[in-house]
């Protein structure tokens, strides 16, 4: 019998799914990865999410591991390569949290533009505040996406929905697919120095690491606004602070320290042009549900070449 750790938070039906199929399952959300290291070597597969890293340590420590099944899209917090030369197939769910990716992000946009957050925050304390923020439509104005991938080409399909110029930057050619939706492929400059929206769908390699820092926010247009619900590390929080003042508003889903504990994180999160949302991206129903479908499919596939 394959047993298998669940050391994050999953649906149900994953939960169901892998004891129907005679899986040994323990589930145990949480997990502290002192913990994590004592125990792995009693388990063939690892279920996990973004909270912890998976690296060479905890692999090593999985002497019967093998297959790394990450709840979700992002592999950033696993070391694949070393998984693979140790014969460990490492598995995701890509596909999955798209649509809930999308709606959140155009989502924070309206929230933004709208000023929603302020007016919610004080009529809650008791006021009426009509008229104190005036909003901006998204209607005609230009939304730069970076990264052409499955969720940026599904956010420009919405935002065309709202009468949005669409501008692209991918480092691949994607001009065809762009052209077809209505928009134009640009380069990364071109992108920041036009956009009134920046929102950001890419994974964190070396090159997107601070992709957005000082000299591109000083690109960008006074009272443009930036969404990112990619990768925290996408954006530099100490040079977006230096620039909140020209900006229209930020919005994150993601952040660099998760859950956030240094100063700059907080003042960050305390600035009036600020939201930050805890990493809610995939947390829908039906975004967990088909994270389980696909992720255990990926999860069978893989058991069949052990």
């Amino acid at each position: 019998m394959q047993n298998v750790l669940i050391i994050d938070r999953v649906s149900e039906k994953l939960l169901n799914e892998l004891s129907r199929r005679g899986f040994g399952v323990d589930y145990r959300p949480g997990l502290e990865r002192s913990d994590l290291l004592e125990i792995i070597n009693k388990y063939s597969i690892l279920v996990f999410r973004g909270r912890l890293r998976i690296d060479k340590d905890v692999i090593d420590a999985g002497e019967r591991l093998r297959v790394l099944a990450r709840y979700g899209i992002g592999l950033d917090n696993v070391d694949v390569e070393y998984a693979i030369k140790k014969g460990i197939s490492v598995v995701n769910a890509p596909n999955a949290s798209c649509i809930s990716v999308v709606e959140l992000t155009i989502g924070l946009m309206i929230v933004v533009f709208r000023n929603i957050y302020n007016y919610i925050n004080l009529v809650k304390l008791g006021e009426w505040p009509k008229g104190i923020f005036i909003g901006r439509e998204l209607y005609g104005k230009n939304l730069g996406i970076v990264g052409f991938g499955r969720i940026g080409s599904r956010v420009a399909r919405y935002a065309k929905i709202f009468g949005m110029n669409i501008l692209v930057h991918d480092v691949r050619d994607v001009s065809k697919d762009v052209r077809e939706l209505g928009g134009v492929q640009v380069n990364f400059e071109e992108l920041l120095k036009e956009s009134d929206i920046v929102t950001l769908h890419v994974p964190l390699t070396p090159l997107t690491y601070h992709m957005i820092d000082d000299y591109e926010l000083s690109l960008m247009k006074d009272g443009a606004v930036i969404i990112n619900t990619s990768r925290g590390e996408v954006v530099n929080a100490r040079a977006l602070i230096r620039h909140l003042d020209r900006l229209g508003g930020v919005a994150l889903d993601v952040m660099e320290q998760e859950p956030p504990r240094d100063e700059i994180y907080r003042r960050l999160i305390a600035h009036p042009k600020v939201i930050v949302t805890p990493h809610i991206g995939a947390e829908t129903v039906e975004s967990m549900d088909r994270i389980a479908d696909e992720l255990l499919h990926n999860i069978l596939d893989a058991v069949k070449w052990l």
